[in-house]
């Protein structure tokens, strides 16, 4: 009887306890400090009930039952669920985690949860750049996000990248748009990585909320800040390093030159230049004399924190970087603060605001060109010294107009540009009944660039076109000014408690001004770069007489945007965006660009699939990216009249206008995936798009008697093209922890591209660019079929091997045994300009990224590859001039009947070798190893003995060791050209770094 009534005393007051409501008060503290956390969530799990603590990190939710379960998240921080158990108080611990961030996505005037993006958006975040240790942003980049490709412009210290997002798919300027805590920013030099906290790139038609600006992609940088209620956090981090080539190009030494050299000279009937080859031995190597070993070092300093209503960031930093080519005289440095400020005041006023300002100062060297220090260094006469009996530089006689001493070059080389730039943003955020929330933003950049140019009076060589007789000095000034004004509101509101709804709508006006000034003067005193400036010279000249010396662009958008989701699971955005530009004529001046994107979120929290969502999206945008006023006749060309029998300069139309351009736009699908296995561990993205750019603008190839031809004139602007680009984006992420001490991580990811062009308009039906050695014609195509830029060109069948085959084949020019033999394609019998054909393109087919990491105790370890397959380089490093030298593989070359059927033979006298063909095409496919980095991390003991919260000290190598085929410098390298790209004229190699750093935070 006693125990019977024992249990139903037990059972009536469990259910009393089950069934009542309860108030859970708590307190939310970071666990490394144990700082009370204010702001973070407090969410009953699957509703929309919840609290957020006060400045103490305290929080109070009412009306709760036992079982029920409260989720604690807060931004960087791991999120925590916790089960009521009847406990009325809770102390809960969360754990910094820089992964989370990754789960909160900018998508353009907002954020969004990852899980509920229905775009087609990457993140990068800060521990892997912090990884990586890029010099540049852009770096950070390749590899990491699948759809993205970097091409380098040059190696050299400071130098830019080409950025393309899922593809090229315009003629004319092809970069994304990039913004840096709001702000538009068109120079990444400017920027230290190491004050990024996260990148997110938009890469489908979701970034139309950005109007004309995101036609090729948006890349979001968020900059690190404090947050509320935050002590004073000091972070100091350094590294040293060397750089050193990881490659040098072979060629032949003095023995083998002097050899080659006479074999050519004797082939075509000329004398023989050297008589005694003995006792040449192996000559002066000009690569070695070019390429050193430089120093590189950087500094930065931050101070993040914040009050009970503020947060604060701080950050500088100071970079410096000689070149692997001329030391000193391509060195980059760069100063760069910034600061961030975030208020609350008032009651529902928020007050942001950001700033950067960097001084980056780059020394120039010639690159990627004829006559540049590589190219020179390769051509050189090795049989030559670099000084002369006087101790003079040796003169580079006989080897063309270009080929000059690479040392003397480099003596003589005095190329500075400075430049000043800074930025800012400054918004107010107003929250009002409720749902409502109204916010402006005003963004602001600045930035003065000044050039100045030394060459000093030289003798490199008869006939050479880097003489001086006179010394000159040339200064340019740039300053450019834009702002960009947002205003904007927003409504939110959950419906029936199902239904979450986000409106959003707004306006922005966008204004961007430059100025220009070119000056020359003559006549330096004493030849000296101390005495260089416009005060000292004699005979200046206004390089921009009759010349625009500004600019004025203008954008007026509106827009609006509407999200929408049921249950967290139905998902649904449109965006509507109207947008002017002056860049057309009034009647052509605005147009309007939809863009939708819906999902699903089928599985959330499953057991063996955790997650899976499929979304999809479609939309035009709309781009602008072409000269001013080219609706309009400008009188900035050049003019020649006569007056009295006398000729007077003046100015004339330049480019022909015309008046019914309109908006290129760009037609963008995108059907993708996101899953997550194995409790969270794999995370699967896989993305189909499809990209069509439509009225593509672009200058025609139009005829000569329309006037175009003359000094400043062009062919109009006009809508003449398509082009496509369409493929698969792939990644897959592991991640696990074995043990206590033990965790790693991998992931992969490959994007598939196919470009092709499907319309052109213009006079030949193909746009022509890009440059092959000395007066032939363009070696790059834009065409119908093929994908843009691609190589066209003369195809090789081997190589003649006696006169019977000479006489058998297609009339060919100056054709003997030894020359390469070419395919008559249209088959005239004859071999000339209509045989030639599609000898590849310089886009990859894939492109992949490897990376790779693990921790144990307090070592850290991470390495990152990537891989560019399919693309194609022109070599056109070799000038090919009598007394030239040559590559090794010269030494294979064709010297009798069944010698060799793939190289040719050498001779002094006319031949056709030398015309653009698949000779001189090479497979630039390629995988690297970007960054191999081992760290070490001090533990509790060095924390209490010093008092510092962490230091780690690390080594890592970048661009550690390149697998290709290619025989140039690097096969990263590009000009970046959609015409013209792909073409190696002696790329500046990309360095590889050896780099000992230490991150001290306080």
């Amino acid at each position: 009887m006693k125990s019977n009534l024992s249990l139903i005393i037990f059972i009536c007051f469990s259910v009393a306890v089950f069934g009542q409501d309860l108030e859970i008060k708590g307190s939310v503290f970071e666990a490394a400090t144990n700082s009370p956390l204010p702001g973070v969530n407090v969410i009953v799990k699957n509703t929309n009930t919840g609290v957020t603590t006060d400045f103490d990190g305290n929080f109070t939710i009412t009306n709760r039952k036992v079982g029920e379960i409260l989720v604690f998240s807060f931004i960087g921080f791991i999120e925590q669920e916790v089960t009521i158990t009847g406990t009325n108080f809770l102390t809960i611990q969360l754990q910094e985690d820089a992964q989370s961030l990754d789960e909160v996505v900018v998508v353009g005037y907002g954020t969004q949860r990852k899980k509920e993006v229905t775009g087609a958006v990457s993140v990068v975040s800060a521990a892997t750049i912090e990884n990586l240790k890029p010099t540049r942003v852009e770096q950070a980049l390749q590899g990491q996000v699948p759809g993205v490709n970097i091409t380098t412009q040059s190696g050299s210290p400071g130098s830019g990248a080409n950025i393309s997002i899922r593809g090229i798919s315009t003629n004319g300027d092809s970069r994304p748009l990039i913004l840096v805590d709001g702000n538009v920013i068109e120079d990444l030099s400017t920027i230290n990585p190491g004050d990024i906290q996260s990148i997110n790139v938009l890469k489908d038609a979701t970034a139309g909320i950005y109007g004309v600006r995101a036609a090729n992609g948006v890349i979001l940088i968020t900059t690190k800040t404090g947050r509320r209620s935050m002590s004073p956090k000091l972070e100091f981090s350094s590294y040293l390093g060397f750089q050193e080539t990881t490659r040098k190009i072979p060629v032949l030494n003095a023995t083998e030159y002097a050899i080659i050299n006479n074999e050519a000279f004797a082939a075509g009937g000329m004398t023989p230049r050297f008589t005694d080859i003995s006792k040449l031995g192996s000559g002066t190597n000009w690569q070695d004399e070019v390429f050193e070993t430089a120093p590189i070092s950087n500094y930065s300093i931050s101070l993040n924190g914040g009050g009970e209503n503020s947060s604060y960031s701080y950050g500088a930093n100071y970079l410096t970087q000689d070149g692997i080519v001329g030391g000193d005289k391509s060195n980059f440095n760069r100063f760069s603060t910034r600061f961030n400020y975030n208020l609350d005041f008032l009651k529902n006023f928020k007050f942001n605001f950001s700033t950067i300002y960097t001084d980056a100062n780059k020394n120039k060297l010639s690159e990627n060109a004829l006559g540049s220090i590589l190219f020179n260094a390769l051509n050189m006469d090795p049989t030559l010294t670099v000084y002369d009996a006087n101790g003079e530089y040796t003169l580079a006689e006989g080897l063309g107009n270009e080929v000059i001493n690479p040392l003397a070059q480099i003596e003589n080389t005095y190329d500075r540009d400075e430049t000043d730039k800074i930025s800012f943003v400054a918004g107010l955020n107003y929250n009002f009944f409720k749902n409502f929330t109204v916010e402006t933003r005003y963004q602001f950049n600045h930035a003065l660039v000044n050039t100045e140019i030394f060459s000093p009076e030289a003798f490199y060589g008869s006939g050479k076109v880097f003489n001086k007789d006179r010394s000159e000095f040339q200064k340019i000034r740039n300053t450019y000014t834009d702002y960009t004004w947002d205003s904007f509101i927003t409504y939110e509101n959950t419906i029936a408690e199902n239904h979450n709804v986000k409106a959003l709508l707004g306006m922005s006006v966008f204004k961007t001004t430059g100025t220009f000034s070119n000056f020359k003067g003559f006549d330096i005193p004493d030849n000296s770069f101390e005495n260089a400036s416009l005060e000292n010279v004699t005979d200046v000249e206004d390089l921009l007489f009759e010349k625009p010396r500004k600019f004025d662009q203008r954008l007026l958008s509106y827009f609006t945007r509407v999200q929408y989701d049921y249950k967290g699971r139905i998902l649904f955005s449109g965006v509507l965006r109207r947008d002017g530009s002056t860049r057309f004529a009034p009647n052509n001046r605005f147009g309007y660009f939809p863009s939708a994107s819906i999902g699903g979120i089928l599985i959330d929290n499953g057991n063996t699939v955790n997650f899976l969502k499929l979304r999809a999206s479609y939309g035009i945008i709309g781009n602008d990216r072409i000269g001013d006023f080219r609706y309009v006749s400008l009188l900035d060309g050049e003019g020649v009249y006569v007056f009295n029998e006398t000729r007077a300069f003046g100015a004339a139309a330049s480019a022909l206008s015309n008046p019914e351009i309109k908006w290129e736009k760009q037609k963008t699908l995108d059907i993708g995936v996101d899953a997550k296995f194995a409790n969270n561990k794999i995370d699967i993205t896989l993305d189909y798009f499809k990209r069509e750019t439509e009225d593509l603008l672009l200058v025609p190839s139009v005829s000569g008697i329309l006037g175009v031809y003359a000094p400043g004139a062009s062919a109009p602007t006009i809508n003449a093209g398509t082009v496509e680009n369409k493929g698969i984006e792939f990644s897959i992420a592991y991640k696990d922890k074995l043990s206590e001490n033990f965790d790693f991580n991998i992931s992969y990811n490959f994007t598939t591209l196919n470009n092709e062009v499907l319309a052109v308009s213009s006079n030949t039906d193909f746009l022509t660019g890009g440059q092959f050695g000395v007066g032939q014609e363009p070696p790059s195509r834009m065409e119908v079929g093929f994908p843009i830029g691609y190589f066209y060109g003369l195809q090789t069948n081997g190589v003649f091997q006696n006169q019977a085959e000479v006489d058998a084949h297609a009339t060919q020019a100056n054709a003997s045994p030894g020359d390469l033999k070419y395919l008559d394609i249209n088959g005239d019998g004859a071999i000339d300009s209509d045989d030639r054909t599609n000898l590849g393109d310089p886009i990859p087919d894939v492109t992949m990224g490897l990376n790779i990491g693990f921790n144990y105790k307090n070592f850290d370890f991470g390495a990152y590859a990537y891989a560019s397959v399919g693309n194609d380089i022109v070599r056109n490093y070799e000038r090919q001039q009598n007394q030239t030298n040559r590559g090794i593989q010269f030494l294979n070359r064709w010297t009798g009947e069944g010698s060799t059927n793939t190289f040719h033979r050498v001779t002094n006298g006319a031949n056709s070798n030398s015309l653009f063909s698949d000779f001189y095409v090479e497979d630039g496919s390629y995988i690297r190893i970007q960054n191999v980095q081992l760290g070490y991390t001090f533990g509790e003991k060095f924390k209490e003995a010093t008092g510092i919260d962490n230091v780690r000290i690390y080594a890592s190598v970048n661009n550690l060791y390149t697998f290709t085929e290619y025989r140039g410098f690097d096969p990263s390298s590009s000009s970046g050209d959609p015409i013209g790209g792909g073409i190696d004229f002696g790329f500046y190699p990309v360095p590889r770094t050896y780099l000992f750093g230490i991150n001290i935070k306080f």
